[in-house]
């Protein structure tokens, strides 16, 4: 059998015996025959006069025998006993084993100490049990032990009993002669009155040592044998082309999951949405896997692409810091952009610097959503080269198209009066340019759908048709969307459409 191996054997033992620990130790709680336990702590030692130069911790201001406590003399101390019952069955006065002494306990303090008084005090409404001390024979003492009356105690009932000895006694001297049938007497572990109770049971708490060295056991087997990723991985090679926007992203994905899927080669070569439509297209249902990425949707044609929605990507208008403005309404861009404003002087008095417009190719999909979600219109016509003059004298704007966001960005720091656009996140830690919002909306992930900032898009990923189950393509894309890829695209400023939100924000366009 196949499963019948060294790892396996040890597991299953392992947590054969973490069930088996637990039940027994639930079974000697619960149902074990000795069940009954009285148990008996000290709370209090404490003399009650000086020795020598060293003063008591204990200052008694009274005279005359109270309540069967004498005038404390020279060397006497105090000792406060806590009686308990601390199991779960009650224990009757009937429990009690025959001894010599009519009482139900004797309470030794040595032979060197007498008893001089005992006082004993139950907490209010325990009636039964105060009835029971104060019955025949009652509460007493005789030389240096004190005599308890046979007490019936249910379930978490307890009294205490202050005794007055005619010298010291050590925690350890003190000792409770009895018996009790189907169960025992015991010492409990000495606490001081104020001390709360442990917040777990010692049943409780052995099942959780038990259990958590068997997890840890367990946990040690699945780490030593490298468990697959939650994943359905695909060996194979895989192309990813598309959107520059979106690359960054794509880039860490990829070694993410070369990472966690063995045997898989993930190539990522970017040359703009538009351009990697048409590479899937030309590629056809052969044997290269690819995915190609777009910033929205693919343009007309290619009915034999398969979309898939994988995130909503935030874009900004940069402008040289040159220009003292930081936000535009969208009326003032769309006039920009049709020449109407060709001076920065018309939107700030003063100000004598003409609009250099810096723009990307038409392969773009940071363009294409420039055009569609803000300009509503196609952009003007290339006119320059060098992004400084204007070649066509016909023209109403300076505007040059370069090949990449990277290429627009630095142009647009050098250039005083350059406006610009690129993929949020690329724009971070530049100098010489800052970011302008529109309508005084800025692009921010957390307000997606809320703020209706409009230079935004859905990032599409596009297969050739659908691809396997077990293919590349078909299990990176899981990959995108699972707890890891959500990780990667959140870390790059995107929002993943498998997510709450974001299939919200996806689905609408």
């Amino acid at each position: 059998m196949e499963w019948i191996t060294a790892e396996n054997v040890i597991a299953v033992g392992t947590a054969l015996v973490g069930v088996l620990v637990t039940l027994a130790v639930v079974w000697i709680d619960r149902f074990s025959p000795q069940r009954k336990r009285l148990g008996f702590r000290v709370q209090l030692n404490t003399p009650l006069h000086r020795e020598g130069n060293q003063a008591s911790e204990v200052m008694t201001v009274r005279e005359g025998e109270v309540n069967g406590i004498a005038t404390p003399s020279d060397g006497s101390t105090l000792v406060l006993l806590r009686i308990e019952n601390d199991r779960e069955l009650d224990i009757s006065s009937e429990d009690y084993g025959s001894a010599a002494e009519p009482h139900g306990l004797k309470i030794n303090f040595g032979d060197r100490v007498e008893v001089q008084g005992v006082v004993a005090t139950v907490p209010a409404g325990w009636d039964s049990v105060r009835d029971d001390l104060a019955r025949a024979p009652r509460l007493g003492h005789r030389g240096s032990a004190v005599l308890v009356p046979k007490t019936a105690l249910e379930r978490g009932q307890y009294f205490k009993l202050l005794v007055q000895l005619s010298g010291g006694v050590s925690d350890g001297d003190v000792e409770i002669v009895g018996s009790l049938q189907g169960g025992s007497i015991r010492r409990n572990r000495s606490t001081t009155p104020d001390e709360k109770p442990p917040r777990f049971s010692p049943t409780a708490r052995n099942v959780t040592v038990v259990l958590t060295a068997c997890v840890v056991a367990l946990a040690a087997i699945i780490v030593r044998e490298q468990t697959p990723p939650p994943i359905g991985c695909a060996r194979g090679a895989l192309a990813l082309t598309g959107s520059t926007a979106f690359a960054p992203a794509l880039r860490e994905a990829a070694r993410q999951y070369e990472k966690d899927c063995e045997g898989s080669t993930v190539t990522v070569d970017v040359h703009g949405s538009t351009a990697g439509i048409r590479e899937l297209a030309q590629a056809g249902p052969g044997k290269k896997a690819v995915i190609a990425f777009s910033d929205g949707r693919k343009p007309g044609g290619f009915p034999e692409l398969r979309e898939n929605m994988v995130a909503v990507s935030l874009f900004t208008l940069v402008v040289n810091d040159g220009i003292p403005v930081d936000d535009l309404t969208l009326d003032q861009v769309r006039r920009v952009y049709r020449g109407e404003i060709r001076n920065w002087g018309q939107l700030v008095p003063g100000l004598d610097r003409p609009v250099l417009l810096v723009s990307r190719d038409a392969n773009s999909g940071t363009r294409q959503v420039f055009q569609r979600r803000v300009l509503d219109r196609n952009e003007p016509a290339n006119s320059s080269q060098d992004c400084r003059t204007s070649d066509d004298p016909e023209s109403k704007v300076v505007r040059c198209e370069l090949d990449s966001t990277e290429q627009v960005l630095a142009t647009v720091a050098e250039l005083p009066g350059a406006l610009g656009y690129s993929e949020l996140r690329a724009t971070e830690g530049r100098k010489g340019l800052h970011r302008v919002a529109v309508d005084g909306r800025r692009p921010l992930v957390d307000e997606l759908g809320e703020s209706g900032y409009p230079y935004r898009e859905t990032e599409y990923a596009y297969t050739w048709g659908l691809p396997p189950a077990d293919s590349p393509a078909s299990s990176f894309l899981t990959y995108l969307r699972s707890g890891r890829g959500q990780d990667v695209i959140r870390a790059h400023g995107h929002l993943p459409c498998a997510t709450p939100k974001g299939l919200v924000v996806c689905g609408e366009g």
